[in-house]
């Protein structure tokens, strides 16, 4: 076998440009490589767009609490569902109660007083 780096003729050969039938098969190849990969990309987002889809329908809804409990006699002045409690503002013998209750179980969580200066 001949060494490449001593070889004269190695040395004197230049790659031979393709023919216009060789040009046109790459650039077929080619073509049919980009549709290919496109074809693959969609496919691939549409199989994302299906997980999220499913995860985000079959989420349930936050659980609320149906009933919370109240002093004997008390009148409800204002309910509101806010940062992550029930507030519920009542009067029960003459003082107004700040009552704050879990959304989920409806246990109360804390009771504030509020009074008039």
């Amino acid at each position: 076998m001949s060494d490449p780096s001593t070889d004269s003729r190695a040395s004197e050969t230049k790659p031979e440009a393709l023919t216009p039938e060789a040009q046109a098969v790459l650039k077929r190849a080619r073509r049919s490589f980009g549709v290919s990969v496109g074809i693959l990309l969609l496919g691939f987002m549409a199989i994302a767009f299906a997980l999220v889809y499913r995860v985000m329908r079959d989420a349930p809804p936050p659980a609320v609490a149906e009933v919370v409990t109240l002093p004997a006699g008390a009148e409800i002045v204002s309910s509101l569902v806010a940062d992550g409690a029930i507030n519920v503002t009542y009067r029960v013998g003459g003082q107004t109660v700040l009552a704050l209750y879990d959304p989920a179980s409806g246990d109360l969580i804390r009771q504030i007083g509020l009074e008039a200066e």
